[in-house]
């Protein structure tokens, strides 16, 4: 059986089928899903999602792209809903450079990355961290917040091995996903054979970064069993093996217990 542990089932991709295709999911390998918030609305929806299916889980929090629709009134709305009974993450929050050139725009995603991290260790829940073309920033604000006492991930990692063993030993864990199985990952291939198996998330980041052979199409938590063969065949073991420890991870990260 597999955990997703990063989808995105209220996007609007899934608008003509979302139903059937979650049922079909959790009628196969699939036992358990984290629909992660990037925004207020899609807070909303990850918690709405989470409250119709036993089986799905939510984490609240604004992205770095959309920080700039946070301010005081709708955080306090967002530290509400990590009281939610199906609530097990912050996120995804952190920093995206990729995008966002201007420095007051990346000012204000470090200060609400701040904030939500300071959320996060307020409310005793772990953290998903999206970080791109941001290391530096992203790992100086950690220090600050002494991120090694929250817990969390770093989704859809990116960056170099030297870097994850970083994030490692602050605790974290490393989120794989399709990205693992195209043919220019080196670096991610590299982390992924350099870090612990006991460090090591299956995401999809659904419906982005299907992997090979579905590459450029829509993603969904099925497709996981790809990302699982690669990662046993780059350490040398079985996809049953890495199932088995990436699902004992989840129930380390996110406390989760229910699922079989």
């Amino acid at each position: 059986m597999i955990f997703e542990s990063h989808a995105h089932y209220d996007d609007q991709k899934f608008d003509k089928d979302r139903d059937v295709l979650l049922e079909t999911l959790f009628c196969g390998r699939i036992c358990g899903i984290i629909n992660v918030g990037a925004s207020i609305e899609s807070t909303k929806a990850s918690i709405a999602l989470a409250e119709k299916y036993e089986k799905i889980y939510a984490a609240v929090g604004v992205h770095p792209s959309d920080v700039k629709e946070l301010n005081e009134e709708n955080f306090l709305w967002l530290k509400q809903q990590t009281g939610h009974k199906k609530t097990v993450a912050v996120g995804e929050i952190g920093l995206d450079y990729y995008w966002e050139k201007e420095k007051d725009a990346r000012e204000n995603q470090k200060y609400w990355f701040r904030r939500q991290m300071e959320l996060a260790a307020e409310c005793g829940l772990p953290v998903i961290i999206h970080s791109r073309d941001a290391a530096e920033d992203t790992m100086k604000i950690m220090k600050d917040v002494h991120a090694q006492n929250i817990p969390g991930v770093v989704h859809c990692y990116s960056y170099s091995p030297e870097l994850a063993k970083e994030f490692v030993k602050m605790g974290y864990f490393i989120g794989v996903g399709g990205v693992v199985t195209f043919k220019n990952a080196k670096k991610l291939k590299e982390t992924v054979e350099q870090i612990p198996l006991d460090k090591i998330l299956l995401e999809t980041d659904a419906p982005y970064m299907a992997p090979e052979p579905y590459r450029g199409k829509r993603n969904d938590s099925g497709m996981l069993t790809f990302v699982a063969e690669k990662i046993a065949e780059i350490k040398g073991i079985s996809p049953q093996e890495v199932e088995e420890a990436t699902m004992k991870n989840v129930r380390e990260l996110f406390r989760i217990s229910s699922f079989s």
